[in-house]
């Protein structure tokens, strides 16, 4: 019976060393790494009294075919690599004629040939992708705002992914480009 007792100790002293070590040693190597191939990007936009917030990690395009391959169409996108990107308003806002309160939340996005849903969650998602399938982390349930926008081909190509902000008065754009895509999503203050 002991040398059993002394076994499952060893046992479980193994796996909580090397669990730790991937916490604190593995990871953080994995997550510095994966930033330099896809920078974080923190956008601030003011205008009047409303401001927005961006953070995002941007990928590069890299001669690669993006949208259709790579990102796939008519399936959740984290929105950009990394993290799940998040987007803070200080205001409540109008999108595609839905109410979205003044908060933070993560981004995600479900591309198509000429539209795009464009969701705004609740949650927050350490991780975009689950790693055990590498779908996105997103919880529908959590979805405050899903609006359908239309996208459009872009006469020039963006290396890597970016999300800007411009406007005028109360109406407000965000604009989501990478390759020759651009999907511009009107944000009204309400």
């Amino acid at each position: 019976m002991k040398k059993i007792k002394k076994i499952l100790l060893w046992v479980f002293g193994s796996l909580t060393a090397l669990m730790l070590l991937m916490m604190f040693v593995v990871w953080p190597i994995l997550k510095t790494n994966t930033k330099k191939i896809s920078p974080e990007q923190n956008i601030t936009y003011s205008q009047g009294d409303l401001e927005l917030h961006a953070f995002y990690s941007s990928p590069g395009k890299k001669g690669r075919t993006i949208f259709g391959e790579l990102v796939p169409y008519n399936e959740v996108w984290r929105t950009g690599a990394n993290e799940a990107t998040t987007f803070t308003t200080n205001k409540d806002l109008l999108i595609d004629g839905k109410e979205l309160p003044k908060g933070t939340y993560t981004l995600w996005t479900i591309p198509g040939e000429t539209s795009w849903q464009v969701i705004f969650n609740s949650e927050m998602y350490g991780w975009g992708v689950k790693f055990t399938d590498q779908t996105a982390s997103r919880d529908p349930k959590y979805d405050k705002v899903v609006a359908t926008v239309s996208s459009s081909k872009s006469l020039t190509i963006t290396e890597n992914f970016t999300i800007s902000f411009s406007g005028v008065g109360e109406n407000n754009l965000m604009i989501l480009a990478w390759d020759n895509i651009v999907v511009p999503v009107l944000l009204q203050e309400k």
